[in-house]
């Protein structure tokens, strides 16, 4: 499948279907770059576009409905209720990316990261940390960057911040689950009705699509994928192309030189000015279009409790680029919707329910945390196969050793503009570890109790796949990309799920349970694991949800 998503026709994306210069310097900072709907407004913008939010919330607002976040299950619920003609107000506490810097571009490279790259740090934390021995993180001012390195006990998870959540940031693989697996993804939904309604919605709001395979045989842009495949193949896994929400015209012209370059110039981990269709093309505009959604960047809800009068008191700061307090505002919604992002909404609830402004939610609230089973290697490949100078930061593939070793591994970029030869992997496992969240009353935030060791069934699983491959390949696993003789990635995730899990946390359609009016609309919901990427997923629960809401509550 291989729509163009500006002819106007609608992208379904399908199960995965096998098929058979720079310094070292800018070099070693930039390894980290790999990884990371037209239907609904037209064409689709192939340059970052500005969101007209209008006005932002005003202190004392009385508003039907506030949601709390603007990735994924945000964007779909601010959409569909404004169809059914809810005014609706979006808070969310990153910035609206619309507003170029010096350099002529909204978004960092990945090869360079500076003050746009990172929220609130001071010193880069690249997902691949050494190279050659050598550490490759950097100082940086403190600034409301894109990605968030959010850091706990036992490990630390990225996440999108800013206008469009996580879809500003990933990778953009697209993949709906195959439905043998979607019982142990959410039990408690009818795979009928997803497979056959939501995933297809989700597919086409977000403007899904799949790479021209014939292009993607004879461009040097993919070298690094076609090895994948050969060496997938000879050690006898499936080899799968996945699909994406990249603009695939877009990037031939990249290559043609008529547009200027963004995934074939390694944007992704930091944004990209190009061709990728992040919520910021797809739903929220088309939300915005309705007239009756506001977006309030540079938000930050700090506390909601039940009204006097009927609704929801939500209290909440603004904040400066530097992350300092600017202001307080209190308005009263009469329903909440929270689409905060797995960690982001499991840490105001839990704090909520401890503190006493939620006493009634249940027990279940920030349990059944997990990390999608990411794990992160490296394979270091012969003279022979070299993988390419030039590659896209577009993944476009993966192995599917699912049912055999419960491990699915997206074929990496590594864009570094020399040649590395290396393959490079990030895995998603069927790693039945899950963590909970809780209230430090003495620190005043929310803790995880994740261990990393936790993360060795994940390990053991993506060995299903790589230890066979070098072993047909004579080839090892590179020691010099996560620390000092260190072969995997196992202090991270991409892909965090869970802390309010559906039908439990809340009821069968993310009403949380104990409160009339609040509500979940995010990767919070899922049990810790999708098999697959996951914002497909997420966003085709939420459009479910937000069905029976409007039908019974709205």
């Amino acid at each position: 499948m291989s729509e163009n998503v500006e002819s106007g026709t609608t992208p379904v994306a399908a199960e995965a279907a096998p098929t058979s210069g720079f310094s070292r310097r800018r070099f070693v900072i930039g390894t980290g770059a790999a990884i990371g709907a037209a239907t609904l407004i037209g064409r689709t913008a192939t340059s970052a576009a500005a969101l007209p939010g209008g006005t932002v919330i005003g202190d004392g607002a009385r508003v039907q409905a506030l949601i709390v976040g603007s990735g994924y299950g945000g964007s779909v619920t601010a959409l569909r209720l404004a169809q059914a003609g809810v005014n609706v107000h979006v808070i969310e506490q990153g910035m609206s990316w619309d507003t170029p810097g010096s350099d002529g571009k909204i978004f960092a490279n990945t090869t360079s990261p500076d003050y746009r790259s990172y929220w609130l740090r001071t010193r880069t934390k690249a997902p691949l940390s050494n190279f050659l021995g050598f550490p490759i993180d950097k100082d940086v001012p403190k600034y409301t960057g894109i990605l968030d390195a959010e850091e706990f006990s036992g490990i630390t998870v990225y996440q999108g911040r800013g206008v469009g959540g996580g879809s500003l940031v990933n990778g953009g693989m697209a993949v709906t689950p195959k439905r043998e697996n979607f019982g142990a993804i959410l039990p408690s939904v009818n795979p009928d009705e997803m497979y056959n309604t939501y995933y297809p919605r989700a597919n086409a709001g977000l403007g899904v699509t799949n790479v021209d395979q014939r292009w993607w045989e004879s461009t040097e842009y993919y070298q690094f994928a076609r090895v994948g495949r050969k060496h997938a193949q000879r050690s006898g896994f499936p080899f799968v192309f996945v699909p994406n929400v990249y603009d695939w015209d877009y990037m031939k012209a990249e290559e043609a030189g008529t547009v200027p370059k963004s995934a074939l110039a390694a944007e992704i981990l930091y944004g990209n000015n190009g061709g990728k269709k992040s919520l910021a093309k797809t739903y929220l505009p088309a939300a915005l279009a309705t007239g009756r959604v506001t977006i309030s960047p540079q938000h930050r809800v700090t506390n909601v409790a039940p009204a006097s009068g009927g609704g929801y008191t939500v209290s909440m700061e603004t904040i400066d680029t530097s992350g300092n307090v600017t202001g307080v505002k209190t308005v009263v919604a009469a329903k909440v919707f929270f689409a905060a992002g797995s960690v982001g909404t499991s840490k105001l609830l839990v704090k909520f329910r401890d503190t006493g402004s939620l006493p009634n939610l249940n027990g279940e609230v920030g349990t059944g945390w997990g990390d999608n089973g990411n794990v992160m290697c490296g394979r270091a490949n012969h003279m022979w196969d070299p993988t390419g100078a030039k590659q896209s930061s577009i993944p476009t593939a993966g192995i599917d050793n699912w049912a055999a070793g419960g491990a699915f591994a997206e074929v990496a970029p590594l864009p570094t503009g020399i040649e590395t030869y290396a393959s490079f992997y990030l895995s998603i496992t069927k790693n039945p570890n899950r963590a909970q969240f809780s209230y430090n009353a003495a620190t005043g935030k929310v803790d995880l109790n994740w261990q990393t060791a936790w993360k060795q069934p994940a390990i053991d699983m993506a060995k299903s796949i790589f230890d066979r491959i070098n072993s047909t390949e004579g080839t090892i696993y590179r020691t010099d990309l996560f620390g000092t003789y260190k072969i995997w990635g196992d202090h991270l995730t991409y892909h965090p799920l869970g802390g309010a899990i559906l039908n439990k946390a809340t009821d069968n359609y993310g009403r949380l349970k104990g409160y009339n009016g609040l509500y979940v609309m995010d990767g919070s919901l899922i049990p810790g694991n999708t098999s697959v990427n996951p914002f497909v997923t997420i966003t085709a629960l939420a459009e479910r949800n937000i069905d029976n809401i409007i039908t019974y509550d709205v």
